[in-house]
């Protein structure tokens, strides 16, 4: 992350986004703003930002398109989803894709800041291991954001390797739903549980010689699940 944070508006309600951008700017914040997923793609190559806030409804396309290309290049950056949408699969889908966050419009500009504020704090204060860490059959390098399997680097999104990192963390205790909601994705009254046993499914296809059979990420019925060593 760069000393001044940078943060990239994908918005077309040009309202919003020029209030967005002078907000954040009064924050400290670099910020570059365009209304299409066509400009967003280009500008998120471009400027290399630290952020991005990613309307879902944009006039060339889908945000949720945006978010998937980032991930599948390795792109590990918070993605916070802006939208009008808010039923529960929308949720659910833009976390799945690979976004951090989301925010349904119409938003406190004082939550959207707070949540900001956190992705980037979580960034500062985490302390990646040196060197890579076995992990079941994947070895883990969470410095370089790597995943390999078999000498094969397998494809991770930002949220898999923060869930991955904080259950390293803990290792051998149990952990419950609502502590990785709450620690993992930080507002856990937006999430349903089953969005972390969606993404505990995707970690066992990465980490278990047979997912079906978990020996490494073990779950403790009633209570979460366990990371353990063999």
């Amino acid at each position: 992350m760069s000393e001044v944070p940078t943060i990239l508006i994908v918005e077309d309600d040009t309202a919003m986004r020029r209030g967005l951008k002078d907000n954040l700017e009064i924050e400290g914040y670099q910020v570059t703003d365009v209304p299409t997923l066509r400009e967003g793609r280009e500008a998120a190559l471009r400027i290399d930002p630290d952020l991005i806030l990613l309307d879902l409804m944009l006039p060339d396309g889908d945000g949720m398109d945006l978010c998937r290309e980032l991930r599948i290049q390795g792109r590990t950056l918070p993605i916070i989803m802006l939208t009008a949408k808010g039923e529960e699969m929308d949720k659910v889908l833009g976390l799945e894709v690979g976004a951090d966050d989301y925010v349904v419009k119409p938003f406190s500009l004082r939550e959207l800041l707070a949540r900001i504020h956190v992705h980037f704090r979580r960034g500062l204060r985490t302390t990646p291991a040196q060197g890579t860490i076995q992990v079941g059959v994947a070895e883990v390098d969470l410095k370089r954001h790597v995943v390999t399997r078999d000498g094969q680097g397998l494809e991770i999104s930002a949220k898999e390797l923060e869930l991955l990192r904080f259950l390293i963390a803990h290792r051998g205790e149990v952990v419950s739903r609502d502590t990785l909601l709450a620690e993992v994705w930080g507002h856990p009254q937006d999430i349903v549980t089953r969005t972390v046993d969606n993404f505990i499914v995707r970690l066992r296809k990465k980490i278990e010689p047979d997912p079906a059979r978990p020996r490494y990420l073990l779950t403790v019925h009633g209570s979460g699940y366990k990371l353990v060593e063999d």
